[in-house]
Order: C-alpha cells, then structure tokens, then sequence
C-alpha cells in the first residue's frame, strides 16, 4: 500500500467553454502533451453513507495510469491524504477497510456509484521539465446505485512540485475563462448529493447549544484523527487524545446541565479511552524528550532507548486492538448519540450569554483553589497535578465559551493554558527522571547520571515558570471581564 498528499481545486465548467492558455503561470516554462483517458470508477460506503458525509471516499478505478483502490481521508482544506492498494481484489482490501473501520464500525461496504469520466490531463512543466502541477479535464457520468445517471463537466488542478502560488494563478485563469469554484468537493458527492459535515455553524442561542456543539467539534476531531492513528502517523495519537479529553471536561464542567444518568457511563469509557492513547503517548514523548536530550549533550544513544522502542511499538499493537473493538465502537456510538440527541436538562435552555459566563468564572475559580492548596500539601507533586488537571478543565470549558463570550473567554483560555503547560512541563521532567531509573535497570551509567540532572534543572526551571505564570493569571480582571 502506498500513498500520498493530495492538494488540488475542484471547478465547475460548462460543456461548450474552451480551457485558456496555461503558459506563463508562475514559474511555468510550458506545458506537456495532454494525454487523455477513459476512467471506470466504482464506489464503495456503508448503506448510509458514512464515509461520504465526512469527505472520505473509497474507490475502485481502472483506465489511468494509477488504476487500483484509493481511500481518500480529508487532510485540510483542499487537500486528501490518498492511500493506494492495487487493483486486483474484487472487494475492498482489508488494510483500507481497516482504516475507515471507526466510520463503518461493522455496517459492509457496499457498492454506491458508479463514475466514467473522459479526463485529458494538461502537465504544467517547469524549466527543468518537473511537473509542477496538472490539470484535468473531466468530462464525467456519474450513477448512484439506485438512481438515474447525472453528466457535468469540471476541471481539476492538482498541485505537483509547484507553489501553492500556482494553484492560486492556475485557478484565477480559469475563473476568467468562464469556469466557476466547484459547489461540490468531490465527484462522489456531487452523484449522491451528500453534504460533506461541516465544523458546527449552530447560532448558540441557549448553554446546551455551547455543550453539544463543542462535543460535536471534538468528536469529528476524533474521527479525524482515527485512521492517523492506526497508521501510527507523527502527532496522531496526542491530537486524538487531547479531543478525548475535551469531551470528557466539559462533561464534567457542565455537569449541572446534562441528565445525570447516561453522564458518567460516557464519562468513563472516555476516561479509558484516554488511557489506552496515553499509553502510547506516554511513550512516545519520553523516546522524543531522550533523544532530544541526549542529542544536546552530545551523548550516542544508549542500549536502553531500544527497550523503550520495543515498548512503543507494543502500546501501538495494543491500542490497534483497542480501536478495531466493540468497546471503542459502543463509545463512538454513545457520543454520536450524544450529539443527535443530547441529554440536556431544562437548565440548559437558559440563554447562552447569560449562563455561560457563570461556568466559564467557576472552572477557573477552581483552579485557584487548588493552585491555594499547593503551600500547605503534605504531596506538593499530588497538588500540582491536581491544578494541572483544573487548569485544563478550565482551558477547555473557556475554548467551548468562546463562540458566545468572545475575547474574555479566550483570554481565560489562554492563562488555564499556561498554566496547564508550565505544570505539564514539571510533571514531565518528573517522570522522566523515574523512567530514567527504571530503564537503566539500576545501572546508573554516567550519560543516566546526566539527563537525570539534565531533568533535574529542568523541573527546578518550570517551577520557576510556574511562579511567574500564575502571578500574572491570578490578576482578577479576567474574571471581572467575563461577569462584567
């Protein structure tokens, strides 16, 4: 299986319109022979198209010079992370099948359309004669499976080493020929008329709208990231965490305006959601924070970051069985249930601006009091974790306020991230040292001796930071411009 970063623009044009010259775009020395093709597509989803609804597409193509299966994953604004497996299976391959498997979550992939296109392909050659990018006239004949055909026209400009200054020009050129911005970010969609989910546009009139539409943002943020995980893709599982962890705060911040009985069942398959990522996680940020330090003195790496290697690559065999469960899927399904019909009190009805700003003030009043508890604990690590984790509550509560409070709110979320990071910052130096301890299995070799003062002057340098950070988020007017 291979694949690629996908990054083009879609435009609508009519049948009779001729496409303009290409040459003189920016840094384009001239243009190639067109070669044209006759494509057959077949598409694949679940009966209520899943896949589609979220801008992914699963596809079996023949004709062209990439024939084979493709599963497009959204990857930002106009850009597909497109995986390719060759074309002889007769049905899906299980390697793409299993990486769309928290859409599906058990419902088969069956056939859903039918596309032939006659695509001529324009290459847009530099001085060099590299492809900077490539432009696709399609004339195309789509078929739901269950429906009559639909015939268009459109043009693609697909971004090769080229600038994204070029995809700009290129499309500018073909706007002033008469084509237009497609209405549609993918063939597919167009044929079976499905809109592609959207970041959540709700007017939020009353506080229930701000829970669930902060649910429904970071759940879509979970399903984002699920195939990344599953391809162990860098960065994958901390984004995929930190959207676990959301939902599961303002769950608990906003405790006082959801019905109590199906809350803390969500709540803790959340929380072990959270831990089978963090376990990885955990993981991964130790191999980085070692290996970055001993790169900076200048250390080889010792025989024990291979035992700390083996450990990652086992969490991540773990936490592949963990998401291709019944368990994860039973979880996806309750906050998808959440969001369709959230358990909301009648204390959620209130209005947004008026109820808000009393959630907002309280989360970060909490982490006053536990930061007020540090001089006194018997176990100031336990206290500091606990501001930590207060600290967070209240990053997020504030993020999910701000559609309605604006630039108070953000201003709360920005000091609760400080905060959360400088402690963040000490806690990790303070397991970094015990692992440090467990991995060198008692032999404290000199290059150990050194990053566990390394770590050492580390801590001593957050809890400095931390000092600092909180004198400055303490100041009361952010509590003052959220009550007014």
């Amino acid at each position: 299986m291979t694949s690629h970063l996908e990054i083009e623009r879609k435009y609508d044009i009519e049948p009779g319109i001729a496409l303009p010259g290409l040459r003189g775009l920016p840094d384009v020395a001239e243009t190639g022979e067109p070669e044209t093709y006759l494509l057959t597509a077949r598409y694949f989803d679940t009966e209520d198209l899943r896949l589609a609804a979220r801008g992914i597409t699963l596809r079996h193509r023949l004709g062209g010079p990439d024939d084979g299966w493709h599963l497009k994953l959204p990857a930002g604004p106009g850009a597909k992370h497109e995986l390719h497996a060759p074309p002889d299976a007769r049905t899906v391959p299980a390697p793409l099948a299993a990486l769309v498997v928290g859409h599906t979550r058990g419902r088969p992939l069956v056939q859903v359309a039918t596309l032939e296109t006659r695509r001529t392909v324009h290459p847009l050659l530099g001085p060099d004669g590299e492809v900077l990018a490539e432009v696709a006239d399609d004339e195309v004949t789509g078929w739901p499976a269950d429906g009559r055909p639909l015939t268009w026209r459109e043009v693609e400009v697909e971004l090769g080493a080229g600038s994204a200054g070029l995809l700009t020009a290129a499309g500018d050129r073909l706007c002033a020929a008469g084509a237009r911005p497609s209405r549609s970010t993918s063939k597919l969609g167009r044929v079976l008329s499905v809109r592609t989910a959207e970041p959540s546009s709700r007017a939020y009139r009353t506080a229930g709208d701000v829970v669930t539409s902060y649910v429904a943002e970071q759940f879509e943020t979970m399903l984002g990231y699920d195939p990344r995980v599953r391809q162990a893709e860098y960065d994958s599982v901390h984004k995929m965490r930190v959207a676990v962890r959301r939902i599961r705060s303002i769950l608990r911040s906003t405790a006082r305006l959801l019905e109590p009985d199906r809350i803390p069942g969500l709540e803790a398959e959340l929380k072990w959601l959270a831990g089978e990522l963090g376990e990885v996680r955990d993981l991964e940020v130790l191999r980085e924070r070692f290996a970055g330090r001993l790169s900076e003195i200048g250390e080889p790496l010792p025989s024990w970051m291979a035992t700390l290697d083996a450990k990652e690559r086992l969490a991540y065999d773990r936490l592949n069985h963990t998401l291709a469960g019944d368990r994860y899927f039973a979880l996806l399904d309750a906050i998808e249930a959440f969001v369709t019909d959230p358990p909301l009190t009648e204390r959620a009805s209130r209005k947004a601006h008026k109820a808000v700003p009393a959630l907002v003030a309280g989360a970060w009043r909490r982490v006053a009091r536990r930061h007020a508890e540090l001089e006194e604990a018997e176990d100031p690590d336990e206290a500091r974790h606990r501001t930590r984790k207060a600290a967070k509550r209240a990053r997020y509560t504030a993020e999910a306020a701000r559609p309605v409070l604006g630039e108070p709110a953000r201003s709360i979320a920005v000091q609760a991230g400080r905060v959360q990071e400088v402690l963040g910052a000490y806690q990790d130096s303070v397991i970094a040292r015990e692992r440090l301890a467990e991995l060198s299995a008692g032999d404290r070799e000199e290059t150990v001796e050194l990053l566990i003062e390394v770590e050492r002057r580390a801590a001593d340098q957050a809890l400095d930071d931390a000092h600092a950070i909180w004198t400055e988020a303490a100041d009361p007017k952010y509590v003052r411009a959220l009550t007014g």
